[in-house]
């Protein structure tokens, strides 16, 4: 073997590349810290931690940094929701309203950016598997334009922190309108927030205390969860915007004396890199990781098999022509064409993963035993029409994400 590689078969001179790269980023003032993290065939190869957690306070990111990983949530509940189909507590294509019937008799848009008014009744009713895809006609209000956005923000308010109870929540979506029909096309949305609540419904206690008991408690996720004590909140990495000029702007979420009531299902999760690892691992491993089997090998394969048409997939997202090389299963995007992804990242066709709004990133690729962590609080806009208030932060902070993979996949070779 040569020497310059690792025993994991990585040109270890090449991943050095990563601290120096994101360090400029940092250095350019977009951005605070990061956390990365490599692991391949049963070892780390790879972390780092630069950059601050806290600037004003002058907190170096640790490994332990704990982060809101928003989106990054959803791959969470979708396992949670599995783990149900596997005990025959529901099917993907039960209509939800078996458990939420706040969602029954849902009327659809004429238009998806008309008047909230001109609507048609949904031809049936939204099933599980169209919650998992995001194909349910469900909306947020920054992947939405027109009335409907602005209806999902002051109706429903934030989906990360929320003063509404899952009830008083759910009643409040059932009364707007869906954009598209159920099963129509791939559209971002509290589809994962239903789905968490559904979770909870069906279990008969809080989103937060079946993942805890069914998924973090069994794979030793000790920092993961919707709300921090306060003898770890020191750990927290700070949220920063950064503005088209001048310094960073800390936005971070105010911190609450107790856990909330709503628990987001699709983008509330605070974790850290070590924890998400035991959870890609999980994934990677068809279920299973260190002798604890979460969902059968089978089971994986369903979530991380496309389902969208290709119509679906010619649609963009997020003002981005993201599907070029990407399809989506059952609460995970994966990787359809390698070479036609380079424009986004790297990997390997059939890697899969999802990321969050925060600039947070995981990706594991079956086809070389590899899973890659990329941790970074850089807040993005997400009221309504957020694509085109994006246009007013410095995007800078956002590349470290596809330069780190590159790094990495060029250093496997």
């Amino acid at each position: 073997m040569d020497a310059s590689l690792t025993p994991t078969e990585f040109n270890a001179e090449a991943l050095t590349q990563v601290v120096p790269t994101l360090q400029a980023i940092i250095d350019q003032g977009v951005l605070a810290g990061a956390v990365t993290l490599v692991w391949r065939k049963g070892e780390v190869v790879q972390t780092s931690a630069i950059g601050h957690r806290d600037i004003k306070g002058g907190l170096p990111m640790t490994r332990d940094s704990l982060f809101r990983i928003a989106s990054m949530t959803k791959p969470v509940t979708s396992i949670a929701v599995m783990m149900l189909m596997e005990e025959g507590k529901l099917k993907l294509d039960d209509p939800v309203t078996r458990w939420l019937p706040e969602l029954a008799n849902m009327q659809v848009l004429n238009d998806p950016a008309g008047p909230l008014d001109a609507t048609t009744p949904a031809a049936r009713d939204i099933t599980v598997e169209d919650l998992l895809t995001h194909r349910s006609g469900l909306a947020y209000a920054f992947t939405s334009m027109g009335p409907i956005a602005y209806a999902h923000e002051e109706k429903l308010g934030s989906p990360l922190a929320n003063p509404l109870t899952p009830d008083q929540w759910l009643k409040a979506l059932g009364e707007l309108p869906l954009t598209y029909q159920p099963g129509e096309r791939f559209h971002y949305s509290h589809a994962t927030e239903v789905l968490g609540f559904l979770v909870a419904r069906i279990e008969g206690r809080p989103l937060g205390e079946v993942l805890k008991a069914r998924i973090f408690d069994p794979l030793g996720m000790v920092d993961t969860g919707f709300w921090m004590p306060p003898e770890k909140r020191s750990r927290m990495a700070r949220l920063y915007q950064a503005p088209l000029e001048g310094p960073l702007k800390d936005v971070s979420f105010p911190e609450t004396d107790t856990p909330p009531a709503f628990e987001g299902g699709g983008g509330g999760l605070i974790s850290t890199a070590d924890d998400y690892l035991k959870f890609a691992r999980m994934m990677l491993g068809g279920g299973e990781v260190d002798g604890v089997r979460l969902i059968k090998p089978e089971t994986l394969e369903l979530m991380a098999a496309n389902r969208l048409t290709e119509e679906q997939r010619g649609h963009g997202f997020m003002g981005m022509p993201f599907w070029l090389s990407q399809g989506f299963g059952l609460g995970l995007s994966m990787i359809l064409d390698a070479e036609k992804h380079q424009w986004m990242g790297a990997g390997a066709e059939g890697a899969y993963g999802w990321p969050g709004a925060f600039g947070t990133w995981w990706q594991a690729d079956p086809a070389n035993d590899l899973i890659l962590i990329y941790l970074i609080q850089d807040s993005m806009p997400l009221g309504p029409e957020a694509v085109t208030a994006m246009q007013s932060q410095r995007p800078t902070a956002r590349i470290g994400g596809p330069m780190f993979q590159k790094i990495v996949y060029a250093a496997l070779g």
